[in-house]
């Protein structure tokens, strides 16, 4: 899955990679997480825009929210079937600009935290859907979820499941929804080439939402990590019994 990725590279760099009209300067971001608004690359009109729309896509047939599952990530394997997804598939395609994300690794008692990266360090485009949810007072709300895919024998050993990612070659056409159909894209969703990737272990700090500093994507050192270790618990002494006073027949109530 992808639960938390990254976005460092300048504003203009991405602009000249994906190729939008509009002109956004935002900071760099180093743990974006669900239900924040993150920077996407749509197709209206014959044009590539920048757009930002929330991560954790809501159907435009949904009603009550409260009563929704946040949906981050779409499994291409039944994309085109899934009620949530199969419209976007066809008519709401989408790119989402990365530099990175991060994966879990479970590691004797609790789980570690690991940054993924193209080898080369260039920024990724993640494919994404798009859906515009309308509410009961006529609110408009877009929303975008990422699609994954099973993991290669490389990642695999971090998480079954990856991001899809589109090659800049292939933005044209993941992104072209004019036919309607989703048959000329479903070969794109696909895991990346087995070592097009590398990886590195980081701080848990990535962890809690409110880190967002470029120490996180950092090698973890070993003094790091030995300092997350959970402690053992110490164990309690025993109390010693309090020293009993002798009977003077005086008696008591207590």
């Amino acid at each position: 899955m992808c639960g938390r990725f990254v976005i460092t590279s300048p504003p203009a760099a991405l602009r000249q990679i994906f190729g939008y009209i509009e002109q956004p300067n935002f900071p760099p971001r180093h743990n974006i997480a669900p239900t924040q608004p993150i920077p996407v690359v749509i197709v209206e009109n014959g044009a590539r825009h920048f757009r930002l729309m929330r991560w954790g896509l809501l159907p435009a047939w949904v009603k009550d929210v409260s009563n929704f599952t946040l949906l981050i990530n779409a499994r291409a394997e039944t994309v085109r079937e899934k009620p949530a997804f199969k419209n976007a598939i066809r008519r709401r395609r989408c790119l989402i600009p990365a530099d990175g994300y991060y994966e879990w690794q479970a590691s004797g008692t609790r789980k570690r935290p690991y940054f993924i990266h193209r080898r080369d360090g260039a920024p990724m485009g993640l494919a994404g859907l798009a859906e515009t949810w309308v509410g009961p007072n006529g609110e408009e709300l877009d929303t975008v979820a990422i699609v994954t895919a099973a993991a290669s024998a490389d990642l695999s050993v971090l998480h079954h499941r990856v991001p899809v990612t589109i090659d800049a070659d292939d933005f044209e056409r993941w992104l072209d929804c004019s036919d309607d159909t989703a048959a000329t894209v479903m070969a794109l969703l696909a895991p990346p080439a087995e070592g097009k990737f590398a990886w590195h272990e980081v701080s848990t700090r990535v962890n809690r939402v409110a880190n967002d500093d470029a120490q996180l994507v950092l090698p973890i050192t070993a003094e790091q990590r030995e300092a997350e270790e959970p402690r053992p618990a110490k164990k309690a002494s025993p109390r010693k019994p309090a020293p009993v006073a002798p009977d003077e027949g005086q008696g008591s109530l207590f």
